[in-house]
């Protein structure tokens, strides 16, 4: 049971790195001079859709796989290190990314330079998340090896 969640989790980052880079690459080089694309009122696409269900069960699975590793300290060390970057992320999402997000998605007007800042400051969540991800990895091979 151990080590399904915590392949879970790992899978679930992967995911979050995907959906990251697809935001990266596709979509965050465009809608600073389009918003509509962010803007589900004007046909745009729902991001808080992928990204809070994506969250979610990520959140979810590395408090689960926390729990069941709680008696094997070298892989609840990783888990740990794991959950600290993710929450580093998400600290910095809730207090800055998210309600810009918002406020971007609902306006009816963008500023692109703040759009531009907003994107670039992005890219700064990314490594984040791959460091999150390592710290999956290695969690993943310790449980493998137990």
């Amino acid at each position: 049971m151990l080590s399904g969640f915590v392949l879970a989790a790992t899978s679930l980052e992967l995911v979050m790195i995907g959906g990251g880079l697809y935001e990266q690459m596709v979509v965050d080089p465009v809608w600073p001079k389009r918003p509509d694309v962010i803007q589900p009122s004007k046909g745009g696409i729902r991001r808080g859709r992928f990204w809070i269900v994506a969250h979610s069960l990520f959140e979810l699975t590395l408090i689960g796989s926390l729990i069941l590793a709680w008696s094997a300290p070298p892989l609840r060390t990783w888990l740990l290190l794991a959950l600290a970057s993710h929450a580093i992320t998400r600290i910095w999402s809730f207090g800055y990314f998210i309600p810009k997000a918002l406020a971007f998605e609902t306006a009816g007007t963008v500023d692109e330079a703040a759009a531009r800042r907003w994107t670039g400051m992005s890219r700064f969540r990314f490594p984040l998340e791959v460091i999150t991800c390592v710290f999956m990895f290695e969690a993943l091979w310790i449980v493998w090896h137990l």
